[in-house]
């Protein structure tokens, strides 16, 4: 099964500064996104989504919020005629020191061990921040970093989300 590992916060929906969460409730999906997703899924790719969620374990936002927020948005894409296999996140906060907060590899194992007929070989990440480009560099699969900068990792700089499609 061919995966394509979508970060969720500045790739699908809008992503804001930390204490401004508190007071989102509504996903605003970036531009393109739908599209993008669609013409994903058409190329035979599941989708699942990866997320680093500190915000919880920081206090910033409580757990019901994030999940609220994530059903609405589940929702939306599923009205647009996007299928989300799953989607996969990290509470945790950035002292916690947990294995799943990306860049480490805990979210895509977990991923793995709930679906081991994933092929890594034939799957990607894509995602909005340094963190997304190093968790791709860890399990060596393509990877898209949108609008990221680093000399040192392997992977293709894109605009957006939909600019990967060119690259599937």
């Amino acid at each position: 099964m061919k995966v394509a590992f979508v970060d969720r916060d500045g790739t699908i929906n809008k992503d804001y500064q930390d204490n401004t969460w508190r007071y989102i409730s509504e996903p605003e999906l970036i531009e393109g996104s739908v599209e993008a997703l669609k013409a994903i899924s058409q190329k035979g790719y599941q989708i699942i989504i990866v997320t680093n969620q500190y915000l919880i374990n920081e206090g910033i936002i409580r757990l019901l919020q994030y999940k609220k927020f994530t059903e609405k948005l589940l929702l939306e894409l599923n009205d647009n005629g996007i299928k989300i296999l799953d989607i996969f996140y990290c509470p945790h906060s950035r002292d916690e020191n947990c294995n799943c907060h990306k860049p480490k590899t805990g979210l895509i194992d977990m991923s793995l061990k709930k679906y081991p007929h994933v092929d890594l070989d034939k799957s990607f990440i894509v995602g909005d921040s340094i963190s997304d480009v190093e968790l791709g560099n860890k399990i060596d699969v393509m990877t898209f970093g949108i609008n990221v900068e680093s000399g040192l990792l392997k992977y293709t700089k894109v605009e957006s989300l939909s600019d990967i499609i060119k690259y599937l």
